[in-house]
């Protein structure tokens, strides 16, 4: 038995298992499939979401975790969706919990900014990339959420990623999402500095696909496919630049 039921415990050397990568995000990375009315909702089949393509492209040493719900922000609180208890469509508060029953964790890619340009919100990018440095900050401080008392794990890698840019809206969604084109512009720039303050890697989304869906607020089936390759390239590096600096230090 490994450590005390109190006070920080001996960690037993773990057998070889894949790379844990989770990702946290909305229903683009959900695979809502873009129609006309918006909604009602659907979900691509698993080879059609992103996230799923991303897992089959790296490979079995790797393990991808998703959790992505529709309507979710980075850390707003929407007046608009009270149908969710809890704390709702506000990732941030969401994203402790996700964190803890997922450890251990290599790497969290953050793909989430677009819900925060609706309307009710009134963000511009500035505060949209301030959203996601608390989801930044939240994930570098997972190691110490147990106090140590029952894990030990150190805080994952964050990969940042700035949702692609919006397409045009019919007018089901523009409704929902008017004048949020204006509101993302800048997004990507904002997103790359807090990116950079934070000292994590970044990736704009918006330089391989756009929401090319007839809703111009999701994705088609091709470039979730588009996006989920150029992602599983993106995990690589970060995590190979990750080994080679325990490597160095080593």
């Amino acid at each position: 038995m490994a450590g005390l039921i109190f006070g920080r415990a001996e960690q037993e050397p773990q057998p070889d298992r894949p790379k844990r990568v989770l990702v946290y995000g909305d229903s683009l990375s959900w695979g809502w499939v873009p129609q006309r009315t918006f909604i009602p909702s659907q979900q691509f089949p698993p080879n059609r979401q992103w996230p799923k393509v991303m897992g089959t492209a790296l490979g079995p040493g790797y393990e991808v975790v998703v959790d992505a719900m529709s309507g979710r922000t980075t850390d707003a609180d929407d007046p608009l969706a009270p149908q969710i208890p809890g704390v709702g469509t506000n990732g941030n508060e969401c994203l402790p919990a996700t964190l803890a029953a997922h450890l251990p964790l290599e790497l969290v890619v953050l793909m989430l900014g677009a819900n925060d340009c609706k309307p009710q919100f009134a963000r511009g990018a500035l505060r949209i990339a301030l959203g996601a440095g608390q989801l930044i900050e939240t994930v570098q401080r997972s190691a110490s959420f147990f106090g140590t008392l029952w894990l030990s794990n150190a805080a994952p890698q964050v990969l940042l990623v700035c949702p692609p840019p919006f397409g045009s809206f019919v007018r089901a969604s523009d409704k929902l999402f008017a004048g949020a084109a204006e509101r993302a512009d800048g997004l990507a720039v904002a997103l790359a500095h807090v990116a950079a303050a934070a000292r994590v890697a970044f990736f704009d989304a918006g330089t391989v696909v756009q929401c090319d869906g007839v809703d111009g607020v999701h994705l088609t089936g091709k470039s979730q496919q588009t996006l989920g390759l150029a992602m599983a390239e993106q995990v690589r590096t970060v995590l190979a630049a990750q080994e080679a600096g325990r490597a160095s230090e080593g």
